[in-house]
């Protein structure tokens, strides 16, 4: 698993996301390629990755500009999280409502189409090593939702138990058993790349 782990674009995983930033404006930098690529994990999306870390950007600016530096981290994660979620769910009826109401108004006219996320590979698949990529995401997309949560906070953001129970909204223990039920679940699903 560490080689796949690896392959997850290296810049990434080498800034340290510990250190407390100076601004505002350098934690936003520090975070945005991360952000997108956990919104687009979980959206399957690239426009509605883009439109959950910015409306994500903007809360966390607009509401907790003023906290410490230190707590921007777990305020910006579970912003963002609970943002991928409203979307989910946002697709979810917009799905159901289109399907039943059958895709026309009373004029007869054709309501406006909305298509499913578009799952076919995406820019970062198709990179040299697109394979394990390729292969590591599925696998993290099949996880279940809070254990892709705790898995992305917890390995690939770096964020401690503590953080990330208050970006997830649950108890710390809910993390580490979220955490090592993703684990498991990669190992044995990730078991060709040992």
């Amino acid at each position: 698993m560490n080689s796949v782990v690896s392959t997850l674009d290296a810049d990434l995983l080498l800034e340290d996301v510990r250190a407390a930033p100076a601004s505002m404006d350098a934690f936003l930098a520090q975070v945005e390629r991360r952000a997108f690529r956990m919104a687009e994990m979980n959206l399957g999306h690239r426009e509605d990755a883009l439109d959950a870390v910015q409306d994500a950007m903007l809360r966390l600016v607009k509401h907790y500009s003023d906290k410490p530096a230190q707590e921007w981290t777990p305020l910006f994660w579970g912003i963002l999280r609970r943002r991928i979620v409203d979307l989910q769910r946002r697709r979810k009826v917009r799905s159901i409502m289109v399907g039943w109401l059958g895709g026309r108004d009373e004029d007869g006219d054709d309501l406006p189409a909305w298509e499913p996320a578009d799952t076919g590979p995406g820019p970062l698949e198709r990179l040299t090593d697109s394979q394990s990529y390729a292969d590591m995401a599925a696998a993290v997309k099949r996880l279940p939702q809070r254990q892709r949560e705790a898995f992305m906070l917890r390995v690939l953001e770096g964020l401690d138990v503590a953080e990330t129970a208050q970006a997830m909204g649950c108890s710390e223990g809910s993390v580490k058993t979220h955490l090592s039920r993703a684990l498991q679940r990669l190992r044995d699903q990730l078991e060709d790349w040992r």
